[in-house]
């Protein structure tokens, strides 16, 4: 429970002008133009607003081909939805939009392009072809901007033969890839045979780390890792995998990659260390970790926070069955710093043992413009100290947002599949105060609650989330204050903004669904199937990403085909009379965006509430930061 000399601190931090805190250093993003040729020929555009754009924004909307001048599409500025249907095109012809912003009447210069290549056909997806090796599958993807021109770049897991901690076995080793949105390959990383596959394994962080304008890629490395540029990190004849497969033994690696080139930036030693033993007995990794096969000591998490409310660190954990250790890391463009280290194994921090979920959170939740790591049902707060556990134990879903808007502050709906208190439970954020919760049913003998659970804003006729969970016997739908409002519920996976009104839609497989909840169904709205594409993760059944990361402020999803070959990009041509600056440019959102892949991936949530009753969100506190080499 949180003082009243806390409370009021928050109290007073809430009030606080958005100046008065620090400013968070974030890309600095173009417009995200993006056009979609549509059945009958007509073309869907739509454009980013940014957060640091004025309210009063207009825009002026121009399409040019390769033989005439620039069109200019609207009779008046455009000052509603940052979207615009276009009726008359020359489809033998390139065709390229683009947007000026128009501030005070007057006009600005040209932000963002997007070309169609002539007799492109109709299809509402974009394709951007892949270099996939034999054997491999494309798996998780994240985004960042690698050469600082203003839009994304997409960074690839390409996965082959997987395995989970909990079983034995060879597996593949793993690769990354960065490609432009037009297919343009930039560079491979190859993490090497020291380096296990699977979804516990494979952590990788795309963000600019070190406020230069471009973004990085970190993630741990081993003996014979191989960049971007081909350099091997660590000793290439080493082989450390035993018997079964695992690697419980050799040196751990962390690195920072160059975005644009794929080259090591710097490496340094992995922390925590699985043991300081570098090759290890099984009694010494149990007694350190739990068990001594490697299924609770290689369970590895990843994130962004601001620590500091101005600079990005990198967050690195290892383990949350049982001991839990995670590393705050600075970069500062040459070489890695440790800000600091939190051990639940260290005397005062036992109660955070066994807390971590297959996935974390990053957000502030306690209005001092500091984040905090929500780990699973426990939250670490930015000076790397505990600041609350539930004791309510592992679970595999977690979803942190504004998702009682009538409540001060953020909430937290977790679920546990495991221990004593099986179920789901609704949290305040910022204390850990479980507002309600639910038990399991029929959880197994050894516990076992529910593997899944989800919070959207679905019906509009509760003000908040609804949330939901599969298995476990507890069936049905619940408001954001507990009440049972629905006795069925729809998928329980991810959600997405994807028509024209303020509720999230369901992301489910390959499926886009709008909850009919008058009905208690779900209507059909996109089935990526139809167009050759399937989803991740096994049964997980997650997108390859799904973030705004073009156009205006819905989200787009993005698939693999089913060959391998190709990532295709499915942006929503619904109109809507609705306008928001990009999700991107919400702080806890972008930072969503960058944990997604990690361990069992989960959907994106902004910092603000999203509903047809929702006030306008509030302009974000950061400081896009330019490349200085593309802002010449």
């Amino acid at each position: 429970m949180c003082t009243i000399k806390q409370a009021l601190i928050f109290c007073f931090a809430l009030l606080l002008p958005a100046g008065v805190m620090a400013q968070r250093q974030m890309e600095a993003l173009g417009r995200g133009v993006v056009a979609v040729h549509m059945p009958g020929d007509s073309v869907f555009v739509s454009w980013r607003v940014l957060g640091t754009d004025p309210d009063d924004i207009a825009f002026n909307l121009y399409r040019k081909t390769n033989h005439s001048q620039e069109v200019k599409l609207n009779q008046t500025p455009i000052t509603g939805a940052t979207i615009f249907t276009d009726k008359e095109i020359n489809f033998t012809v390139d065709n390229e939009w683009f947007v000026k912003p128009v501030i005070h009447g007057k006009e600005q210069p040209e932000s963002g392009a997007f070309t169609l290549q002539k007799n492109t056909a109709a299809k509402p997806y974009l394709s951007v072809p892949l270099k996939t090796l034999a054997g491999y599958t494309p798996n998780d993807v994240s985004v960042g901007d690698l050469d600082g021109d203003g839009e994304y770049e997409i960074v690839l897991h390409q996965a082959g033969i997987a395995h989970d901690n909990s079983h034995p076995g060879f597996t593949s080793e793993p690769l990354l890839e960065a490609y432009k949105l037009d297919g343009t390959f930039l560079w491979r990383i190859n993490l090497g045979k020291n380096i296990r596959e699977g979804a516990h394994y494979t952590q990788f962080i795309v963000y600019d780390l070190d406020g230069d304008g471009r973004a990085e890629i970190a993630c741990k490395t081993a003996d014979g890792t191989i960049d971007g540029k081909g350099k091997v990190i660590g000793d290439s004849t080493k082989d450390w995998r035993n018997k079964s497969g695992y690697i419980l033994a050799g040196p751990e690696f962390l690195t920072v990659f160059d975005g644009l080139t794929g080259a090591e930036i710097t490496t340094t030693n992995f922390i925590p260390e699985r043991s300081p033993n570098l090759n290890p007995s099984p009694e010494e990794l149990k007694k350190a970790w739990g068990d001594g096969y490697g299924n609770r000591m290689d369970r590895f998490l990843a994130a962004v926070a601001y620590l500091d409310g101005k600079h990005p660190s990198l967050i690195m954990s290892r383990g949350y069955y049982t001991r839990t250790f995670i590393t705050a890391w600075d970069f500062n463009g040459k070489n890695l710093h440790k800000r600091w280290t939190f051990d639940s194994g260290e005397d005062g921090n036992k109660r955070y043992g066994g807390q971590g979920n297959h996935n974390l959170s990053i957000t502030d939740v306690d209005g001092d413009g500091k984040d905090e790591i929500i780990y699973g049902a426990m939250t670490i707060d930015d000076d790397g100290k505990g600041l609350y556990t539930t004791g309510l134990g592992h679970g595999d879903a977690l979803h942190v947002g504004d998702l009682d808007p009538d409540r001060p502050g953020l909430e937290v709906f977790d679920i546990q599949e495991r221990f004593s208190d099986a179920g789901a439970n609704f949290r305040d954020a910022r204390t850990g105060e479980v507002l309600w919760k639910k038990a399991s049913v029929s959880a197994g003998a050894d516990g076992e609650g529910p593997g899944r659970g989800l919070a959207l804003n679905i019906d509009p006729r509760y003000r908040g989330s609804e949330c939901w969970v599969a298995g476990a016997g507890i069936t049905g739908m619940f408001d954001a204050k507990g009440n049972k409002i629905s006795n069925t519920n729809p998928s329980v996976n991810f959600g997405i903004f994807w028509d024209g009104d303020c509720q999230s839609e369901l992301l489910n497989s390959t499926s886009i669904d709008k909850w009919d909840y008058e009905n208690a169904k779900t209507v059909w709205l996109l089935n990526a199937r139809a167009y050759n594409c399937l989803s991740n993760n096994g049964t997980k059944s997650t997108p390859a990403l799904s973030a705004d990361i073009l156009g205006d402020w819905r989200e787009e999803v993005i698939y693999r085909t089913a060959d391998a070959s190709e990532l295709r990009i499915f942006t929503t041509t619904i109109p809507t009379t609705h306008r928001f600056y990009t999700f991107m440019h919400d702080p806890q959102y972008r930072l969503s965006v960058a944990w997604q892949n990690v361990g069992y991936n989960q959907p994106p949530h902004t910092s603000f509430y999203m509903g047809d009753d929702m006030n306008q969100p509030p302009k974000p506190n950061i400081k896009p930061i330019k490349n200085h080499r593309n802002s010449q």
